[in-house]
């Protein structure tokens, strides 16, 4: 059985992009497990219409946010990765500080101690400076900066066509082998 791959989801716009990479993993028989903020179920319903428990079900297991004694807190539960999507940049900070006062920046500062990939999907804009050196700081530490810009060269019919597409190049950081995308190969220039 392949080690889990933790999603959490936070408050940021982009809620998408977390529910669409645990049914990524769903289909590929992955097991994910989820950690969703209290903030993050809000905007998940905003943005999604789907609530605490829909969004759960997603996952073969789910913590609670605020339980720092969950599995995830310890080195000894071993995972094949964590992905933040989306992050706020609160999470971003706490994250970089190692202020670990819940169970998100305390997974993702295990995964960072523990070597282990983990992916920030940072969603805010525009970025001033201290946003910037948080990134900067996060990526010296070891985690993957990816904030979810999407890729339009595929054409995507639907918005979640596109967030399924952000959500499969940030499984793929995590070493999740997958076909839910076509690679750029180039493409030939027009003759004029």
């Amino acid at each position: 059985m392949p080690k889990p791959i933790l999603v959490a989801i936070t408050g940021a716009s982009g809620a998408i992009y977390g529910v669409e990479a645990l049914r990524l993993l769903r289909e590929l028989g992955r097991p994910g497990h989820l950690i969703l903020s209290q903030a993050g179920a809000r905007t998940l319903s905003l943005e999604t219409g789907l609530d605490r428990e829909r969004a759960t079900a997603l996952a073969e297991k789910a913590y609670d946010p605020e339980d720092v004694g969950a599995a995830p807190a310890s080195g000894s539960f071993a995972t094949a990765g964590m992905l933040v999507a989306p992050c706020t940049i609160k999470t971003l900070s706490a994250i970089t500080n190692s202020y670990a006062s819940g169970l998100i920046a305390r997974a993702a500062d295990v995964h960072l101690k523990e070597r282990r990939p983990l992916v920030l999907m940072v969603r805010e804009t525009p970025l001033h400076k201290g946003h910037l050196e948080l990134m900067a700081r996060a990526a010296d530490l070891g985690a993957f900066i990816m904030p979810p810009v999407p890729a339009l060269y595929h054409r995507p019919a639907s918005i979640e066509e596109m967030a399924r597409h952000t959500a499969a190049r940030a499984l793929a950081l995590l070493g999740v082998e997958h076909g839910f995308y076509q690679p750029w190969s180039g493409a030939p220039l027009d003759e004029e």
